[in-house]
């Protein structure tokens, strides 16, 4: 079997050491026929970095690498372009000074590279400089690729004093681009994140953002035809390891880390995720350890957005674009980030429309366990216990049991973070059952009413009541719940399931009852 590519991030490296490479050349050389100046925003750890090595490798004639691939007999390869290739996780950006001084040594180190000497003062002036006379020394235009351009951006989101000057320092920079068109072949910048419609390149007018044009929605990740024509001896391996039949495995595979898509038509799978369970052969959260989302978790906290996780997400294109310090939208922020990714796509009135989940059970599962942790205060074991416990007592029904988890997981929840709604409840309710693994539809329209909540699991469907009063006896809420379900006959159009009804009630002091039917 070829080696997982798992960390590699060279194209050149990953050829020669004979590792599986997923041919997107095919997109590579579209857009190079097609344009000259592109963005594109994947999440972390999506192969954004590979896409860039590859262009690059392809622009200095590293023919050997290609060949057997899409664009092995359509590039002319007697011609070759100087590179600046400029990768953002490898500077600095602690501080403004930092980053001026990283900016600056790049230029520098490049300009020495080719052999060519710099007079100009101030890092957008170098930068100009270093492209002219990387044209005129070479005789042929230069390639610029920029890889996590926004990495200095994402890290100084919350810090007001830095992130300000860091955004003017990388505008002025990104600036000379445009001023430096004629000598210029092509240019590729990727990032996780569109910053406020991208007016960090506001000067780049002719810049194509490709991040959720269909032709291009799987430059990066892995379809399902994909995965399983170059993965065949590892899908048969872990079928065998794991004792279950090879559908299974790849339905599983599927459920954990397919699933994202930027036009709601074509699903991808998370590549590093993908590649590490094929390694381990075992199903687990591998992409989402790789960063924790602590600022992401604390922007929901401040603005009591716990909704965002429990109904349906339709948003409108705009809504995605927008990303600064100064007006965060907790949706957005998500989207670029990886944590929900467009599950349906609709052309309306008022333009397009977005509908927006999570992307797979790996990503559902981790990011509401985090929530539910920080909500608590941490106490990671203590959430697991309960999850645990939780998926017995609601399949055998067990009232106390469930009554007692609830109480020890509000229990932990520090009163500073308590908001005396129902809504506060019904929101922790429904991400618990989702860590649980339940499918959940948060208020769920009936020709009678609203449903609170619909859980779902293969052909079980628990239609869940909430309640919540000040004054009023758990028995007597409980009660009311239950006869809500039934007088609005909640439940009739989930006959075809194995239904059964909870009503769940929160009184005063923490009080929580709990009744199936």
């Amino acid at each position: 079997m070829k080696i997982l590519p798992i960390g590699t991030q060279s194209f050149s490296k990953l050829i020669e050491e004979n590792k599986i490479y997923i041919d997107k050349t095919e997109h590579i050389y579209n857009l190079i026929r097609n344009g000259s100046v592109y963005f594109l925003s994947r999440p972390r750890r999506f192969g954004k970095s590979l896409l860039i090595s590859t262009f690059k490798e392809l622009f200095k004639g590293n023919k050997k690498v290609f060949e057997g691939l899409y664009i092995y007999d359509k590039w002319d390869w007697s011609k070759t372009n100087p590179v600046i290739h400029l990768d953002f996780t490898e500077l600095g950006y602690s501080s403004i000074n930092v980053l001026n001084n990283s900016l600056e040594d790049f230029i520098i180190r490049t300009a020495m590279q080719y052999s060519i000497e710099l007079i100009s003062r101030g890092t957008p002036d170098k930068f100009a400089e270093l492209i002219e006379k990387m044209h005129k020394v070479i005789g042929q235009q230069v390639v610029i690729l920029v890889d996590e351009y926004d990495k200095p951006l994402i890290d100084n989101l919350s810090k007001e004093e830095i992130y300000p000057e860091v955004k003017r320092t990388l505008h002025d920079f990104y600036q000379v681009i445009k001023a430096s068109d004629e000598h210029l072949r092509f240019v590729f910048l990727t990032g996780v994140s569109q910053f406020s419609g991208l007016s960090i390149f506001s000067g780049l007018n002719n810049l194509n953002n490709i991040t959720m044009n269909a032709k291009y929605t799987s430059i990066c990740g892995y379809t399902q035809e994909e995965l399983e024509n170059n993965f065949k001896e590892y899908i048969e391996s872990s079928a065998e390891v794991m004792g279950i039949p090879r559908e299974e495995v790849l339905s599983a595979i599927k459920r954990w880390y397919n699933g994202y898509s930027w036009d709601g038509e074509t699903f991808v799978y998370n590549p590093f995720s993908t590649l590490v369970f094929f390694d381990n052969k075992k199903f687990a959260n591998y992409w989402f350890k790789t960063g924790t989302p602590t600022f992401l978790i604390e922007q929901i906290r401040k603005r009591d957005e716990l909704e965002i996780f429990t109904k349906p997400k339709i948003v409108g294109e705009d809504s995605l674009n927008g990303l600064d310090y100064d007006k965060i939208e907790s949706t957005a922020l998500l989207f670029q980030t990886g944590y929900l990714t467009i599950k349906k796509e609709e052309s309306t009135e008022l333009g397009l429309q977005y509908e927006l989940d999570f992307p797979n059970m790996e990503v559902r599962n981790a990011f509401i366990t985090n929530v539910l942790e920080y909500y608590s205060n941490g106490q990671s074991r203590e959430i697991n216990r309960i999850r645990v416990n939780l998926g017995k007592q609601i399949k055998g029904k067990d009232e106390k049991g469930l009554e007692e988890s609830l109480k020890i997981l509000f229990a932990h929840i520090p009163s500073n973070l308590h908001i005396s709604l129902e809504a506060y409840y019904h929101s922790m309710l429904m991400m618990l059952m989702m860590a649980v693994g339940y499918e959940v539809e948060g208020e769920v329209n009936t020709d009678k009413g609203r449903i609170d909540a619909v859980l779902k699991k293969g052909k079980e469907v628990i239609v869940v009541e909430i309640k919540h009063g000040k004054g009023s006896k758990i028995e007597k809420l409980l009660k009311e719940g239950l006869a809500q379900i039934k007088e609005k006959k909640y439940y009739e159009k989930y006959e075809e399931k194995e239904v059964s009804l909870l009503a769940i009630a929160f009184g005063e002091n923490k009080e929580i009852g709990c009744k199936f039917e």
